[in-house]
């Protein structure tokens, strides 16, 4: 074999390296690490478990996607989670009705989002400090419409949105398919996924071209307190409950899963299949370390660990 051939081999070797990102890499590595370290990890109810898990994830990292790719954050959405869980469940104790729990559950996700967004848009206040605060006050008010206590009296009915199949199929799944699949066309299908990058990316020339540049980055926000209400229907059916912490600090969870999924802070770049790689990495990683029993305080500082080794994975291919 000449040296022009080995060289241009090992040249489609690095080539087809590049191509993989950080996050895949990263995702298989978990799984054989995990595989191997626990005999329980690779079955079919454990992998199951892991996608069911992740499901609740995955339906507020999807619009954390177009959040941070407005350059922009939102560290209410996992407060905000567990409030429309709250909503829903005292709902339900108080009126038995599914349709009005989870009509009043997603109301609520939709008006604080609409509340971040104004903030935001409006008043040009930071992303970061304005839905800090109203991570407090969605917390807060968590803990006084439950008292400091779980709400339990929600029906059986409820649980079947998590426990439940459909042609065969788990219905956590089922939302997961759903909400991906009409991110993905509303970023990549339609003028709002342009505009969104635009608005990360070149907000001025968004402006010059008379398009609504308010309007669409309120809606980015609006989208995320939806999905946020949305989730807390899977949350409220897996707990058969609503707890006044029950999401607290998930959104460190989805910031993680975007950020290793690939989406940068600047520029409007973002990719919502690495989200999905992202999530699923998470997912594996707390499942892993839950099956050999690691306490959950250091399962903090391994998602921020993940977080790291992804990035220089990536900076790594960048320079080679």
């Amino acid at each position: 074999m000449s040296n022009i051939h080995i060289l241009s081999k090992n040249l489609g070797y690095r080539n087809y390296f590049q191509r993989i990102p950080g996050v895949a890499m990263m995702l298989m590595v978990g799984i054989f690490f995990f595989g191997i370290l626990s005999k329980d990890f690779l079955s079919v109810s454990n992998l199951t478990n892991i996608g069911l898990q992740s499901s609740i994830l995955l339906l507020i990292s999807l619009p954390m996607t177009l959040v941070i790719m407005t350059e922009g954050i939102d560290m209410s959405i996992g407060a905000l989670l567990t409030f429309c869980g709250v909503v829903m469940a005292y709902t339900l104790s108080v009126t038995h009705s599914l349709p009005i729990a989870i009509c009043l559950a997603m109301c609520s996700g939709l008006l604080v989002g609409l509340i971040n967004g104004s903030i935001i848009v409006y008043w040009k206040l930071p992303p970061f400090v304005v839905t800090l605060g109203t991570l407090g006050i969605c917390q807060s008010l968590a803990l006084v419409v439950t008292d400091g206590q779980s709400i339990t009296d929600v029906g059986e009915i409820v649980q079947l949105a998590y426990n439940g199949k459909v042609g065969g199929v788990a219905i956590p799944l089922i939302f997961s398919v759903i909400s991906y699949f009409i991110t993905y066309f509303l970023l990549y299908q339609t003028r709002f996924g342009i505009y969104v990058c635009a608005i990360g990316g070149n907000r001025e020339s968004l402006n010059l071209a008379g398009v609504s540049t308010n309007f669409y980055h309120l809606a980015v926000y609006a989208f995320s307190g939806l999905m946020a209400g949305v989730a807390s229907i899977l949350l409220t059916a897996r707990m058969s409950a609503g707890h006044p912490t029950a999401a607290i600090g998930m959104e460190f969870d989805a910031i993680a899963a975007v950020v290793v999924g690939g989406t940068s802070f600047e520029k409007g770049n973002g990719w919502l299949l690495g989200t999905l790689l992202g999530v699923l990495t998470v997912g594996v990683l707390r499942n892993g370390l839950n099956l050999l029993g690691v306490p959950s305080s250091v399962q903090v500082a391994s998602i921020g660990l993940l977080v790291l080794v992804a990035l220089l994975i990536d900076s790594m291919k960048m320079k080679s």
